[in-house]
C-alpha cells in the first residue's frame, strides 16, 4: 500500500470523490499509475457524534477507535460512506448535541465485503470460528428491532477474521460494508418495495493513517439538526 499520507503522489478532487494522479512528467505511463493506485480509492464519509467531540477532532485530535463487542465490522472507526444525512440521523438518536464530521479516507487494502471475494474468505474464517469457540461460547446478534443493532456475532468473526490473516502477513486497513436497513420506502397491502429507508455502506478503518483529512460538511437540506 502506498502511504496515503504522502499528499504529492495523488491530486484529490473532493466534489467527484476521485483520485487524479498528479504526474511528475509526461512519461509516466498510465500502467505503472494503475499499479500504484491499486487499492488506493479515495472516499468522502462522515462520522456522526457529539459536537464537543466534533470540534476535538476538526482541531487535529484524533478520531477514537470504537472497541465494543457489539460493533456490525469489528473494531475500527466508524464512518458513513458518502452517507451525511444518514450519519446526521445516528447522531441525533445518540447524542445530546447532535454534530457530524466530514473526513477523506484512502481505503488502502480494503477487505471489502461488497466484493464477493471478501465474503467468500469471510465465511470460511467463520466456520473456524464456530470451529474454535462451538455452540456454547457462540455470541449471538441481539436487539429490540428486526435489524438485530448489536452485531455480536458479526463482530467476533470479523475480528477473528483480520486478526487470524495480520498473524499470517497479511493486514487491513479498513472493511467496507453495505446493509439494508430501515422499513420500506413503500408499501401498501401486498405491494412493498425492497429498497429500504437506511441502507448504507458502512466502513471501519483500522489503520488511522487512512484518514488523510477531516472538514466540517454543510449540512443544509439534511434532515434538521445542530450543524457543527
Amino acid at each position: 500500500m502506498s502511504d496515503p499520507s504522502n499528499s504529492s503522489e495523488y491530486l484529490l478532487i473532493p466534489e467527484t470523490s476521485r483520485i487524479r494522479p498528479a504526474l511528475a512528467s509526461s512519461g509516466q505511463r498510465w500502467q505503472s499509475l494503475s499499479r500504484a493506485m491499486h487499492y488506493d480509492r479515495t472516499v468522502i464519509a462522515y462520522h456522526g457524534c457529539e459536537a464537543e467531540t466534533a470540534e476535538r477532532i476538526l482541531a487535529g485530535e484524533p478520531f477514537r477507535r470504537s472497541e465494543n463487542d457489539f460493533d456490525w465490522l469489528g473494531h475500527g472507526v466508524y464512518l458513513w460512506e458518502y452517507g451525511i444525512d444518514r450519519a446526521l440521523r445516528w447522531a441525533q438518536k445518540k447524542c445530546t448535541a447532535p454534530a457530524v464530521v466530514g473526513a477523506i479516507v484512502q481505503l488502502g487494502n480494503c477487505f471489502d465485503l461488497l466484493d464477493t471475494r471478501a465474503t467468500d474468505e469471510l465465511a470460511q474464517w467463520a466456520q473456524l470460528f464456530a470451529d474454535t469457540v462451538h455452540d456454547a461460547g457462540m455470541p449471538r446478534n441481539v436487539g429490540s428491532t428486526p435489524d438485530l443493532g448489536g452485531r455480536r456475532l458479526d463482530c467476533a468473526i470479523v475480528n477473528y477474521a483480520l486478526e487470524q490473516l495480520a498473524e499470517g502477513g497479511t493486514s487491513y486497513d479498513t472493511v467496507r460494508c453495505a446493509f439494508v436497513e430501515g422499513p420500506p420506502v413503500f408499501e401498501r397491502g401486498e405491494a412493498r418495495t425492497e429498497i429500504r429507508r437506511e441502507s448504507h455502506v458502512q466502513i471501519a478503518v483500522r489503520n488511522a493513517s487512512c484518514i488523510v483529512g477531516t472538514f466540517r460538511p454543510h449540512l443544509a437540506g439534511s434532515r434538521g439538526g445542530n450543524a457543527p
